[in-house]
């Protein structure tokens, strides 16, 4: 059953297959033609010119559908009255030189710097081609609202980006479009009250073990990465809210840094739930790495698909906790026509899957949507949590304000409630301010469904004219950085931006320059959760260090920033660590920090 859900044939030979069937008709009306020509009219022609005739079709023809895609696009765009956007050219045959200098800066670069030189030439809504597939990219706010709201019908995920995420979000939330999304909307988006998403019990348990276990390293001196135990905290809190079954990472070892004397005499085998996570994050690195490739990618998996071995550790840890949720709902179901209710207790402690489970058995449905739930329940999180440490440790006088707040407002032991976390502003600005600066997901995509236009950054331009089936990229990481929507301090950590009267001044004036949680009718339905969850582990944290710093001692070498970036305006130039992105963003090779326990009340 779900062990199939990952593909058998690797996914690059149906699309060679495809691709072949197409290109290479050409060539066989080449040869049909030479035939019927000798049958009735006796037109004889050699075989090498047969064979040097139908080759050269192919890439005459080729040629001759991008030259004519070009003018069509070039005249509709002329009827509606708008323009095409500036492009971005490279150098070599089909621009491979760009599609190079992207998978460079994917492994090496920093986060969308190759995207925002180009900005600055040629403006904030240009197009690129890459082996003659077009692209828009944008960080212009008006833009990306007209993408996600006000013109959100003619735009979607689009099967290019659902080939390429299909082997691991399947037809979930993430990857559905149309009637599809919206039954997987209206399957979620009930569970998300008030009551549910303030469940602070659930994050109390897995919090506390979380603390004990970085209070045990630190009282040794050693170093912990942080995001490997808020990954832990947030996977242990996510699967108990999502399945009823925690998987409970926490309870494995922490890991050691690579030069601490301790690391190599710790030989032991991964548990389950870190097997879970290694896998699930490998699987979401190459399906993210074929985003970035282009339809290019189906070539280099040709021989196998490189998100298949991760799956089948994944699939084989949701197999039996889905089937167990559709058993308990068959059973719930058979006592009920016999005339048993179900007990106010029972329905009080339905998990995520126990909803799931009323409206649909499909175990592939089940299989999808609580997959891609969790990526938004626990990486998102998890990577907000990170970089929030990581800026604290940066910025002492932030944690020790922030510390402050908690103290005053909560207390130094009792557990955070729902009006405590309303209630702390200054807690909400620090979220807020590492959300500007890193986005959990900073780079997003949507495909137009029909020829279009979106709004020209120039507005007293015309429209640009937006092709059926042409992408639109979008980059909140840069977005939030831009000078002219957060002030001439943009690329700086700074989170009184969310107290003072720049709040009024910038993001009130227009809400859609900070969209962490995306925006219009796709927006996060767990938005809520994840402020509650992230409020209340930061509470949880200040309560019970009185400081914190990062350890760059522990980082290891080849997760340190280059020297070239030393220097350099704004967050970049006093990195202390690697920003990464997949599917979400990640602190390459870890956060390795060193905290000090606070001294409790007698």
């Amino acid at each position: 059953m779900l062990s199939n859900l990952y593909r058998k044939v690797p996914p690059g030979w149906p699309y060679l297959i495809g691709r072949l069937t197409v290109h290479l008709a050409p060539a066989v009306g080449v040869v049909l033609l030479a035939r019927v020509l000798n049958a009735f009219l006796d037109v004889q022609a050699s075989f090498l010119l047969i064979a040097l005739a139908a080759t050269l079709s192919v890439p005459a023809v080729y040629a001759l559908r991008i030259l004519y895609n070009e003018w069509r696009i070039r005249r509709k765009a002329a009827s509606l009255g708008a323009i095409l956007p500036p492009r971005w050219d490279g150098k070599s045959f089909g621009n491979m030189d760009l599609l190079n200098f992207f998978l460079e800066q994917f492994y090496k670069g920093y986060l969308g710097d190759g995207a925002w030189n180009r900005m600055e030439e040629l403006g904030n809504f240009h197009a690129i081609s890459i082996l003659w597939d077009i692209t828009y990219l944008t960080i212009d706010a008006n833009v990306v609202k007209a993408v996600l709201a006000t013109e959100f019908a003619d735009f979607e995920k689009g099967e290019v980006f659902r080939d390429a995420m299909n082997s691991v979000l399947g037809t979930g939330v993430f990857n559905a479009d149309g009637e599809l999304w919206k039954f997987h909307r209206m399957m979620t988006r009930p569970y998300f009250s008030r009551d549910r998403i303030s469940h602070f019990e659930l994050f109390d348990r897995h919090a506390d073990i979380a603390i004990r276990k970085m209070k045990e390293r630190f009282r040794g001196g050693h170093a912990v990465d942080f995001q490997d135990a808020i990954s832990r905290f947030t996977l242990d809190s996510a699967t108990e809210f999502l399945f009823g079954k925690c998987v409970h990472s926490l309870d494995g070892t922490l890991p050691y840094a690579y030069n601490d004397p301790i690391a190599p005499q710790l030989v032991r085998e991964q548990t389950v739930a870190e097997r879970f996570a290694a896998a699930f994050a490998e699987a979401q690195h190459a399906i993210s790495l074929r985003v970035r490739t282009g339809w290019g990618w189906h070539f280099s998996e040709l021989l196998r698909d490189k998100s298949a071995e991760p799956m089948q550790i994944v699939d084989a840890f949701l197999k039996p906790i889905l089937e167990e949720a559709i058993a308990k709902n068959r059973a719930a179901k058979a006592q009920a026509k016999h005339g048993v209710p179900e007990s106010k207790e029972a329905e009080d402690e339905k998990t995520l899957l126990d909803h799931l489970v009323t409206i649909t058995d499909d175990p592939v449905v089940l299989h999808d949507e609580t997959l891609n739930i969790l990526i938004a329940g626990r990486d998102t999180t998890a990577a907000t949590l990170t970089f929030a440490v990581y800026l604290m440790c940066l910025h002492p006088h932030v944690f020790k304000r922030l510390r402050a707040e908690v103290l005053e407002k909560v207390g130094s032991t009792q557990m955070p409630t729902f009006d405590d976390v309303r209630n702390m502003k200054y807690l909400r600005a620090v979220i807020n301010e590492t959300l500007r600066l890193y986005p959990a997901v900073p780079f997003n995509v949507r495909v137009s469904n029909r020829d279009t236009t979106l709004p020209n950054p120039d507005p007293n331009g015309p429209p640009i004219f937006v092709p059926k089936e042409v992408g639109v990229s979008y980059s909140v990481f840069l977005m939030h950085r831009r000078k002219d929507y957060w002030g001439p301090d943009a690329l700086y950590f700074d989170p009184d931006r969310w107290l003072d009267e720049r709040l009024n001044k910038y993001f009130t004036a227009n809400p859609f320059i900070f969209l962490p949680f995306n925006a219009g009718p796709r927006i996060c339905l767990g938005q809520q959760f994840a402020y509650n969850e992230m409020s209340f582990f930061l509470i949880r944290l200040l309560q019970n260090f009185s400081h914190m710093e990062l350890d760059l001692s522990a980082q290891p070498p080849d997760a340190r920033p280059p020297p070239e970036w030393a220097g350099a305006e704004g967050q970049k130039g006093i990195e202390k660590i690697v920003p990464r992105a997949h599917l979400t963003l990640y602190v390459h090779g870890g956060l390795w920090v060193k905290m000090t326990e606070a001294e409790k009340d007698t």
